[in-house]
């Protein structure tokens, strides 16, 4: 099936799978995109101590991968997905306010909570009411390209952010040559036409027919990822799926697989977001907890980072479960594209204005 390149041709009516082929070079546009703005030097002078990322969904991702990057410097940073900012606020807060559309009403909202609270906001969409209201209270406004689903747009929605706020507070820069030279690499092993025993995408998405993915990662590390592929799971493929982080999982939700509950955990695939940088603790509880998942007939398999740099072991492990779960809609004939109940309810919320 996943090797019948005319079949997946045929579900994947508006080629998301070209897409992610571009991805690499999305990802190298976006450095480019975030080295070109010209307001970094106004930046500088302004001392943040705190950085706010608002947005929703594909458009809020990137404060997720911001927030893992930068979890070792001196400066909080906050991923507000909600109509109103926090309390904290103040003329020390840089606002990112993310919107691939430009129309997404709650971070349309915080952007205007944030002009009134005196922060200094850059915007970030591909035009829409934002840049309208970016012009019209002159913010800077940072714009990509348009032309596809917001969740295909991480490279430009989180790279631009990355670059700035690295020139802010860091003295040297993340390697953004291994990050393109490792997803190229990625994207040649999970192209359709590599086949499926050489094809580590397609192998996982087979394994989770029919299943409820369960992903797991590592807190201030993996964590990003393992929120990644749950909602590219939900989007793409269409299916129900959790995410929790170590070693918090170990204090809760690691009960329910002794199979006291009347629960079917065999509807469960667990998948564990490995990486180097784990510590010697957070690894040995990995361990122990797949082998208390093995001894109770839990399956599960392991998806490790690639790369040297943090930057692109974070997004080596998010283009690899992209992959994933494009092809896991394949395998249930479904097209990744379109997102009915959302289109849906954002229907009913303007009949309700």
């Amino acid at each position: 099936m996943l090797d019948n390149l005319d079949y997946i041709k045929e579900i994947d009516k508006y080629n998301m799978r070209e897409i992610l082929e571009r991805f690499p070079e999305q990802c190298e546009q976006a450095v480019k995109i975030g080295e070109g703005v010209d307001f970094i030097d106004l930046l500088k002078k302004k001392n943040f101590d705190k950085v706010v990322v608002c947005g929703l969904g594909g458009s809020a991702i990137g404060g997720d991968i911001l927030k893992t990057l930068f979890s070792n410097e001196n400066i909080l940073i906050k991923v507000n997905r909600d109509y109103h900012l926090p309390s904290f606020v103040n003329e020390r807060t840089l606002v990112f306010a993310v919107s691939y559309s430009g129309n997404t009403e709650e971070t349309i909202s915080s952007f205007k909570e944030a002009i009134s609270s005196g922060c200094f906001v850059v915007s970030i969409s591909s035009g829409g009411e934002l840049r309208n209201l970016s012009d019209k209270n002159g913010v800077p406004f940072i714009k990509v390209p348009s032309g596809m689903p917001p969740r295909c747009a991480v490279g430009f929605l989180s790279v631009p952010m990355i670059v700035i706020v690295e020139k802010i507070v860091r003295k040297d820069s993340f390697d953004y040559k291994e990050l393109v030279e490792v997803i190229s690499v990625l994207r040649n092993r999970y192209l359709p036409e590599k086949k499926t025993e050489e094809n580590f995408a397609k192998s996982i998405a087979l394994k989770l027919k029919s299943k409820v993915p369960l992903i797991y990662g590592t807190s201030r590390l993996t964590d990003v990822v393992a929120r990644r592929f749950k909602t590219q799971f939900n989007e793409n493929s269409k299916v129900i799926a959790s995410w929790d982080v170590f070693p918090e999982m170990n204090h809760n939700e690691i009960v329910p697989f002794s199979r006291e509950g009347e629960i079917d955990l065999n509807i469960f695939y667990s998948l564990f977001i490995r990486d180097k940088g784990e510590s010697e603790r957070i690894a040995k509880r990995i361990q122990i907890t797949q082998s208390l998942f093995s001894r109770k007939g839990i399956n599960y398999s392991e998806i490790w980072t690639e790369g040297k740099s943090f930057i692109t072991r974070i997004f080596s492990s998010i283009y690899t479960g992209d992959w994933i779960s494009f092809y896991l809609a394949m395998v249930q004939a479904t097209d990744p594209t379109p997102i009915t109940f959302i289109d849906l309810l954002k229907n009913e919320l303007k009949k309700a204005q």
